[in-house]
């Protein structure tokens, strides 16, 4: 029997169930016993290539039977894996191969498992496999559990990518606390696009269905944007009844299906869809239920979550069968430690993302680190089994990143804090934005999802933009990048940030198509992009507005 509780389904696989691969726009279905099997033979691959106790291998491979092998073959090895997503379409590849080495920098693996057309590519003085070669090499694993199940890659929108480690039993502990909140049975079956290589996709649609060996479709999140009809078709002719994805995808099916017909479709048996990573937009949940409801899709399937690497992944959801609430925020009138300002005439609707989860606390506190009342805004601090340990650095666990400035994500006497704003009411958490992406205004603190919310509002497409906050040599500056605007996008941009920023510096600008840098969840990379904007390193240029009505002029800035 294995010792690691992520591991005991490899001692009964089932031959009934498994997962669907879709690749190339065809399923390829693998069952539990199957991948098991695979993983067997990687792990004793492993073994013979010298891969001792607790140490760490670096798997680059697409979403597919390779990954998932590979996954568990180096955790029946006793080895740690460290999933890195591979080079997609179109990726500059002198900015993957950077990305690349600071990981593998972080990691110190012993060995790279990786993709046969990738193997040239990889600049790593350790050796590099295929899972092909490591399962055709033959070898025993025997070795003991490793210390941790997992070195995850935060996503890397508040800063440079950082690798946390993530204990077994904290591991168990979310996939557990997962499970119960969704009521998962032997009925269930997930469908996702995500990636596979970071928290949402991996222990929330990957780690999770896996434990419980429920059959799961898996996509590439290049054949979901190709085609998000066949990822609905999981739900309204397969018959998944669960998944996940940031709201920018609930956005992405509406904008691509809104005029297609729904035919032949039953979403009645969808009963979760959990919604996190990034601010929730009420209008998004409305649109996307408005789309499938004549299909049977139930509104009370939207789960709001709140979750972090930091924390494995899950800390609040929404219950099963209650129905998604907001509440009014003003963004102009929000005082860290002070009640939430919710009258005036630029509220703003804050989707609640439900309650801590099975084994999880979540608080509230002041700058003092002072636990604060109920509908007060503070930092949100969240404690339980499933943190892990801290950033890797030198080999070892830290409570903090080497550049993590105060008010951003740590780890401290027990509890994380996790640099993200909110407030609680009815024991239900409101997410209002992060710390480090705000500015202090009068007294007051401004975050950048609400002024990207208000430019949405004006017209402006969510996809198109993203706002930087910080302070620069001219003092407070509020920055709007904009991909390739119109004449109006550049209006509203310039008329909001004065609105909403009063006397700060503002700044508008035009940048090129897809250049806003993102993580894989889509969430944009504000502090990376703030650091090229101070540093003048952005393609841009600054768009000069008059001060009156009148033609809009764009100069080099």
């Amino acid at each position: 029997m294995n010792a690691n509780p992520l591991l005991t389904w490899i001692d009964e696989p089932s031959a009934r169930q498994g997962i669907r691969f879709r690749q190339d726009g065809a399923w390829e279905r693998w069952t539990y016993a199957d991948l098991a099997g695979f993983a067997g033979k990687i792990a004793g691959g492993l073994a013979a290539a010298g891969v001792r106790h607790d140490e760490r291998v670096v798997i680059i491979e697409r979403t597919g039977p390779d990954f998932v092998a590979t996954l568990y073959g180096v955790m029946l090895a006793g080895a740690i894996p460290c999933p890195v997503a591979p080079p997609y379409l179109f990726q500059n590849a002198d900015l993957y191969a950077r990305h690349l080495r600071a990981i593998i920098d972080v990691a110190r693996p012993a060995l790279v498992v990786t993709a046969a057309n990738l193997v040239e590519r990889l600049e790593f003085d350790g050796p590099v496999h295929t899972a092909t070669e490591l399962a055709a090499a033959g070898g025993r694993a025997d070795g003991p559990p490793a210390g941790a199940a997992l070195l995850q890659f935060t996503s890397g929108s508040s800063g440079r990518v950082k690798g946390v480690r993530v204990p077994v039993a904290a591991l168990a502990a979310n996939v557990a606390a997962i499970s119960t909140w969704l009521e998962m049975d032997e009925g269930d079956a997930t469908a996702s696009w995500l990636p596979v290589h970071h928290d949402m996709g991996l222990i929330g649609c990957l780690f999770t269905p896996v434990s419980r060996q429920r059959d799961l479709w898996l996509l590439e999140p290049a054949e979901f944007i190709r085609d998000p009809a066949s990822y609905l078709a999981c739900f309204g002719e397969h018959g998944a009844t669960m998944t996940a994805m940031p709201p920018f995808g609930l956005e992405y099916i509406v904008r691509r299906l809104s005029a297609l017909p729904l035919t032949g479709m039953d979403f009645s048996r969808w009963r979760a869809l959990i919604v996190g990573a990034e601010r929730i937009d009420v209008d998004v949940l409305d649109r996307f239920t408005a789309l499938l409801a004549p299909a049977g899709f139930d509104r009370r399937a939207l789960l709001p979550a709140y979750g972090l690497a930091e924390a494995t992944l899950a800390v609040t959801g929404l219950a099963l069968r209650e129905e998604p609430t907001s509440l009014p925020v003003v963004p102009q009138e929000v005082r860290l430690g002070s009640p939430v300002a919710d009258g005036g005439d630029t509220v703003r609707p804050v989707v609640g993302c439900g309650r801590a989860l099975d084994g999880m606390r979540v608080a509230v506190v002041d700058e003092d680190g002072v636990e604060l009342p109920e509908r007060h805004v503070g930092q949100i601090v969240v404690r339980g089994a499933s943190l892990a340990e801290g950033y890797v650095r030198d080999g070892a666990a830290t409570g903090r990143a080497d550049d993590s400035p105060a008010g951003l994500t740590e780890w401290h006497e027990g509890a994380l804090h996790t640099g993200d704003a909110g407030f609680l009411d009815g024991g239900q958490l409101f997410v209002i934005g992060r710390l480090g992406d705000a500015m202090k205004v009068r007294g007051r603190t401004l975050f950048a999802e609400d002024v990207e919310s208000a430019l949405v509002d004006a017209g402006v497409p969510r996809l198109r933009l993203t706002v930087l906050l910080g302070s620069s040599a001219g003092g407070a500056t509020g920055v709007v990048l904009l991909e390739r605007p119109t004449p109006e996008w550049a209006a509203a941009a310039e008329a909001t940030l004065r609105r909403m920023t009063e006397h700060a510096t503002t700044v508008v600008l035009d940048v090129p198509r897809r250049s806003i840098a993102r993580t894989t969840s889509g969430k944009p990379k504000r502090r990376e992009m703030w650091a090229a904007y101070v540093a003048g390193k952005l393609d841009a240029r600054e768009i000069l507005l008059p001060a009156g009505p009148g033609q809009n002029e764009v100069t080099t800035g």
